[in-house]
């Protein structure tokens, strides 16, 4: 994935965060009613329509530049594994939040930026290569200040969805430790350049190939 498209997609997503706040404000209501509220039925929704509430716009302009720097660092170093990572922080995050956090409203994309942080970071310390422990060391040279937010320390702030969104980040660096960037072999075709028997096609399997040998004289 190239570095413009791997922006492009965390800026649309941040852009419809800020579509939603724009709207309540415009229109004079709030969503946050629509949030994670923990162990109930009603709050399940929250697990989806969390990131793109906030709790007004100071809230959301310190979410919008970390979400795409980060959303577009995962799709960028880790392509082929970008969407999945992705995917199980936004929704064991989620979770997680429903599962064990305060009774409360819970909104705001601060958890899923804490889960890409924690992949980022981890993945280095896991793989034990020289350019993802590179990424790690950035990631904790930039963002090292996160550390304090899965801390109480302000009751408006939901810090049960920033811990839970780092060790779900730190999980997914486990299980997807052994990912290699390299594209598997391609399989070899044998035919040497000469026109394609298409009536033997369903025939060729690894064991057996088509080979054209040219009848000695």
């Amino acid at each position: 994935m190239s570095l413009t498209e791997s922006i492009k997609i965390p800026v649309m997503v941040v852009a419809a965060f800020w579509v939603v706040e724009i709207s309540e404000d415009l229109l004079g209501f709030s969503m946050s009613n629509l949030g994670i509220y923990p162990r109930t039925f009603e709050g399940l929704i929250g697990i989806i329509f969390c990131p793109f509430l906030h709790g007004g716009y100071s809230h959301l302009i310190s979410n919008s530049a970390t979400f795409i720097i980060l959303g577009a660092s995962i799709l960028y170093f880790y392509p082929k594994i970008s969407k999945k990572v992705i995917l199980n922080i936004y929704l064991l995050t989620g979770a997680g939040v429903w599962l064990f956090a305060r009774p409360a409203y819970h909104i705001g994309a601060s958890g899923l930026i804490y889960g890409f942080a924690g992949f980022l970071f981890f993945s280095g310390i896991f793989r034990k290569e020289i350019k993802s422990m590179a990424i790690s060391l950035l990631i904790a040279l930039v963002y090292g200040s996160m550390l304090y937010g899965i801390f109480p320390h302000h009751p408006g702030v939901s810090w049960e969805s920033h811990m839970i969104g780092a060790l779900v980040g730190v999980y997914c660096a486990y299980i997807f430790r052994n990912y290699k960037k390299e594209s598997p072999e391609p399989e070899i075709n044998q035919f040497h350049g000469y026109d394609y028997l298409e009536g033997y096609a369903n025939m060729e399997t690894k064991r057996f190939k088509y080979v054209y040998k040219e009848k000695e004289v």
